[in-house]
């Protein structure tokens, strides 16, 4: 089985060494996407904003591996604060529609460049 990073500039450039995406045949692990403009590299102001971002964010992703959000199986939300969980609930369910994959949310102390909100997937062929 081929191993093929994916990588587009519709999302942040990995701010480490790893890869936006990786294409495992019929899976895609896709990194966790924070709220960062992918053009400016900066963070968008507040978490709702954030949020948008990150999802938009792992959209471009999905679609460099040739793949919609449909394709989603499992995501993971990091949330620096549980208390914006309802939030961040609303704007992802009004990006993944009537699709509802698996998913785990934590809460973690801090995330990098001071985001609020990180999300990653893994999404199927």
């Amino acid at each position: 089985m081929a191993i093929e990073a994916i990588a587009t500039k519709e999302a942040p450039a990995a701010i480490g060494p790893y890869s936006q995406a990786i294409d495992a045949g019929d899976t895609v692990y896709c990194s966790g996407q924070l709220g960062l403009d992918p053009a400016s590299g900066n963070l968008r102001e507040g978490l709702e904003a954030q949020t948008r971002q990150s999802l938009a964010n792992l959209g471009a992703v999905l679609k460099a591996a040739g793949l919609g959000s449909e394709r989603v199986v499992k995501t993971t939300i990091f949330l620096v604060d549980m208390g914006d969980f309802a939030k961040v609930n609303e704007i992802y369910g009004a990006f993944f529609g009537s699709h509802r994959p698996a998913r785990s949310t934590v809460a973690v102390a801090a995330l990098p460049k001071g985001g609020l909100v990180e999300i990653e997937a893994i999404a199927r062929r």
